[in-house]
């Protein structure tokens, strides 16, 4: 079976509070977007075989990837069958754009396929919320409002459609903890949940990702990135996440040819 893992971006992100358990109380809307890892996996006659292609991570072994770790959620209560995985990335690794947290929750669904058990959305939901915060939105994977550790889902009526997105990711690693640790929270004034109401030209002045000051001031072109997004005529830009993958919002599209070409860059029409 093969399926595409899709990445995200973040539209806003409040930190709120800091919980009694060490993580953080957040808003955020998470938006699905066409980049995507390509994923397949196929029952083995023997034991779990791994092959990681295209962006890969040095010496990884499978039994740290998350495609393993979904998979052994699963196994623990349905002693599965070993399975052959392989994984071609092409979603940036630590760029703020879910691409582990897709991979793990696409492997969560296509186990439940191949191996019949008839899963529904909430119970896959269950399993993706204890391999990661972000997971349970790629079992949804529709635009969403998501509160507590980002774990908590309510979908929303957004639609970009017709818009151009463009993604650069500048191979900047922000180790998210670090990130946290610069933060105080606050709760908002006005929830996410109201201001995405507004229209996209609005989104400037009233939505923000609160990582981005502390991380702006370590990571200068990380700001770069997307005060350039904001010349090039960009309708809305964010860093996505901790980071560091920058994304802006354009009506209609435009020719970064030259603007971003020593970047990974991404882009696409919002359908």
């Amino acid at each position: 079976m093969i399926s595409f893992p899709n990445a995200k971006i973040n539209i806003g992100l409040n930190i709120i509070n800091k919980r009694p358990d060490g993580f953080h109380d957040i808003e955020t809307i998470f938006y699905p977007i066409g980049l995507s890892d390509i994923l397949e996996i196929n029952i083995s006659k023997d034991k779990i075989n791994f092959e990681n292609t295209g962006l890969t991570i040095e010496n990884e072994k499978f039994d740290s990837n998350l495609c393993y770790k979904a998979y052994q959620k699963l196994n623990n209560d349905f002693s599965l069958e070993p399975i052959n995985v392989h994984l071609h990335k092409i979603i940036p690794f630590g760029a703020g754009l879910g691409g582990g947290s897709s991979d793990a929750s696409f492997t969560l669904k296509a186990v439940d396929s191949i191996m019949n058990l008839t899963l529904d959305d909430n119970t896959l939901i269950k399993y993706a919320e204890r391999i990661g915060s972000d997971c349970p939105f790629f079992i949804i994977n529709k635009p969403t409002f998501a509160s507590e550790k980002g774990n908590i889902l309510k979908p929303i009526d957004l639609s970009l459609r017709g818009c151009f997105l463009v993604i650069v990711y500048p191979g900047i690693h922000v180790n998210t903890a670090k990130a946290y640790s610069k933060i105080s929270p606050k709760k908002p004034e006005i929830s996410l949940s109201e201001l995405i109401k507004q229209p996209v030209e609005k989104w400037k002045e009233t939505i923000k990702n609160d990582f981005e000051d502390s991380i702006f001031n370590d990571h200068p072109e990380i700001e770069r990135i997307k005060s350039k997004f904001y010349n090039l005529g960009a309708i809305y830009s964010s860093m996505s996440g901790s980071g560091s993958a920058v994304f802006g919002i354009f009506n209609c599209k435009i020719d970064i040819k030259n603007s971003f070409n020593k970047y990974f860059t991404w882009t696409e029409v919002l359908t």
